[in-house]
């Protein structure tokens, strides 16, 4: 369940730092340094969740499942 929360909140941010980036792009009329800042942020927290998600899988932390999930052996 922690897991579940982790990646919802991180996912929450994902949205927030992108609206975030627009309305500094409309404000600022593209001439500001802001925009560029919250998108790599963006950027940083994708991968970062991106990563999370398959170091999970990998260490079993979080299961596949859907209409064909993938079966890993255990260790």
């Amino acid at each position: 369940m922690l897991s579940k929360i982790l990646i919802i909140s991180v996912f929450v941010a994902i949205l927030y730092t992108l609206a975030s980036s627009f309305y500094f792009l409309v404000k600022d009329q593209g001439d500001g340094e802001r925009t560029v800042r919250r998108l790599s942020w963006r950027v940083g927290l994708s991968m970062a969740l991106v990563l999370a998600l398959w170091g999970g899988f990998h260490l079993g932390i979080i299961e596949p499942q859907g209409v064909n999930p993938v079966q890993y052996p255990s260790p």
